[in-house]
């Protein structure tokens, strides 16, 4: 009796000890996971957020420059006849600067009827005179030969021409690629300005978070317009690009 006694009390203690031991190894698990828990919401919840940029001078190497000439009558076949006249001085004195005709495009004639007014400055419905007008556009990249011309294209009206040179416009065909360029530039310019950031409190970086693309301003060499929208400039041969970038990155710790 005594025998079997105390194999069930060998028994039992077996039992409270294994207990003991599976109560023990789940506090120490849920301790475990609680701090892993608690470390990757500290990871995954603490960003930086930086703004990183770069910067490019490019010259363009497009440009579109537009001219116009105009002729008036009281009849509208001596104003067409007139007008003919012109364009084939127009053409023949671009052609004479270097112009590829090739680049010329000659637009159709437009034609806008021209009212006498009355003493109150009212137009009145008696024609005046039929104006016509025609535009040649020239596009083209030979950039500071078409500027030169534009400059110069004035003295047409020496010869009597109704003559209107428009100022051009000067494009950046590679803008598309450069784009990409500049903003991997601005993305590794955020990067580094994040690392500093962190250094300065003992941190480092972790992944980066997000990454959102700001607008390009493309600019006047002298200028320092921006916009919300972002700037396109058209009118100076040499530009400023800059791209711009917000990204977050998590904080790893030390």
């Amino acid at each position: 009796m005594e025998e079997k006694n105390n194999t069930n009390f060998l028994k039992n203690s077996q039992i409270i000890i294994l207990g003991f031991c599976i109560a023990l190894a789940t506090i120490l698990s849920s301790v475990i996971i609680s701090q892993a828990i608690v470390k990757m919401k500290k990871f995954t919840t603490e960003v930086i957020n930086v703004t990183g940029s770069a910067e490019r001078m490019i010259r363009s190497d497009f440009i579109v420059w537009k001219c116009k000439f105009s002729r008036r009558d009281l009849k509208m076949t001596m104003a067409f006849q007139m007008l003919e006249e012109d364009l084939k001085a127009v053409k023949v004195y671009l052609i004479s600067q270097g112009i590829d005709e090739k680049d010329m495009i000659v637009s159709q004639v437009d034609t806008e009827l021209l009212y006498k007014k009355n003493l109150k400055g009212n137009d009145t419905n008696e024609i005046e005179a039929y104006l016509l007008s025609q535009t040649i556009e020239m596009r083209s990249s030979e950039v500071d030969q078409i500027t030169d011309v534009s400059r110069q294209s004035t003295e047409l009206i020496n010869q009597g021409i109704e003559f209107i040179s428009e100022s051009p416009q000067y494009l950046y065909t590679k803008l598309p690629e450069l784009k990409l360029e500049m903003l991997s530039e601005a993305t590794q310019n955020a990067r580094k300005r994040a690392e500093q950031m962190a250094a300065a409190t003992g941190s480092k970086i972790g992944f980066m978070r997000s990454a959102r693309m700001g607008v390009f301003q493309i600019t006047p060499l002298s200028s320092v317009d921006v916009s919300d929208w972002g700037e396109n400039d058209t009118t100076s041969i040499d530009k400023k690009v800059m791209a711009v970038v917000k990204v977050d990155f998590s904080i790893a710790g030390n």
